[in-house]
This record gives structure tokens, sequence and C-alpha cells, in this order.
């Protein structure tokens, strides 16, 4: 794949799942490149890490390939900004001068791997492989809590107290004894909140709060 200019904050569309590569060696992204188009995969190669901090990624699966060694901001330094920033791309680690500490450091980072270069190309492939099939699942959790979240939203103050109170697995009768209320209208109160989250079944409701972290107060 034959790179092309940049502008700051030039907006990159893609569809498929994007491998991002960050390497300050021109033979090395061209090499990366071309084996990352051959299985069909959407590339964008970044000479630095501020120059990719300067381009506007697209919200697809992805990962980061990343050298150690770079112009300005180093690879591991690179990670740590990521991660203050909450940005959870998953890592691809490549260095020709690697050591113990310094991968040791990348792993506890979150890296999903840490390639000593030459490396061969079917170990970087398979990283690039776990890494995207990594941050597809992250999205599709992030996409059914942000669901939940929307749902959640919807519940009045009332109606969040006694989801609470249901997910630590209190009955109506004694949910209604707890907040001074009649048990037919605890019955009632649960029949909005089961249509409001979209709760197919009570166990259907309890997963749901679990997800979101519902909890009861402690008194």
């Amino acid at each position: 794949m034959t790179e092309r200019p940049k502008t700051p904050r030039e907006p990159i569309s893609a569809r498929e799942p994007l491998v991002l590569i960050v390497e300050d060696d021109e033979l090395m992204r061209e090499a990366l490149s071309n084996l990352f188009a051959s299985i069909g995969l959407e590339v964008e190669v970044f000479g630095s890490a501020t120059e990719m901090l300067q381009s506007t990624l697209p919200d697809v699966a992805s990962c980061l390939v990343l050298d150690i060694r770079l112009p300005g901001m180093s690879g591991l330094d690179f990670q740590g900004e990521l991660a203050k920033a909450n940005i959870h791309t998953p890592i691809i680690f490549m260095t020709g001068h690697g050591d113990i500490p310094m991968s040791v450091r990348a792993m506890k980072g979150g890296a999903v791997d840490f390639l000593s270069k030459p490396f061969r190309d079917q170990d970087m492939l398979d990283a690039v492989t776990m890494a995207i099939e990594r941050d597809r699942k992250r999205r599709e959790a992030d996409r059914i809590v942000a669901n939940l979240q929307t749902h959640f939203q919807t519940l009045t103050p009332r109606e969040r107290e006694i989801l609470a109170l249901v997910s630590s697995g209190l009955m109506n009768k004694q949910i209604a004894a707890e907040l001074g209320l009649a048990e037919i209208t605890i019955k009632i109160h649960r029949g909005h909140i089961m249509k409001k989250m979209d709760a197919k079944s009570l166990a259907d409701l309890l997963r749901k709060a679990e997800t979101l972290g519902v909890r009861r107060a402690k008194p």
C-alpha cells in the first residue's frame, strides 16, 4: 500500500476493521501496510505518535501496531497517554531493542503482544487478529451497556430505588414494608420498570441491573 500524505485533523474513513501503524521507519511502514492489506484489512500509517493524535479516527474495531522507539513521544509513553484519555484501542508493540523490563511495562499497560524485530509475518497477523477481535467484543459490550443506561435513565427515582431492592433479592411484600408503600403499588412500579428496561423476565431484569451495577443503598 502506498502511503498518502495526511493533513492535520483529516478524517479517516473506514468501515472494515482498521490497523493503525505508528512507525518512524518508512520501509517498515510499507511492509506492514502490505502485510495487513493482503488479508483485507484497512490500514492507516503514521510516522509518530503526534501525527496519529492529529488525525480523526473512525469508530470501528481497530488495533494499534506501535513501535517502542519513536521520535518525540515514545511508544510506551504514548500507551500511557491513551490510557489517560480513556482510549482502549488494543496495542501490539514491536521493537528492535526490547528488554524484559520494557516488555513487562508494556504488558502491564494492557498490550496484546510484544514482538521483537525481526518477527514472523504470521506472528504479527495472529496478534492483530486477536487484538481486533478483542476490540470488537469490547465495543459490543460498551454498546450494550450504553443501551441499558439509556433505558435506566427513563426510570423515576422511586423506580430506581425499587429496582435496587429487587436486585438485592427482596420480594414485593418486603419492599413495600421497607418503603412504607402498599404491595399493589410496588407491583405497579415493577411493571413499569420491566417495560422501561425492556426486560423479558425477572431473571433478565436482574442481569441488566447487575450489568449496570445497580445496588441497594447501604443504610
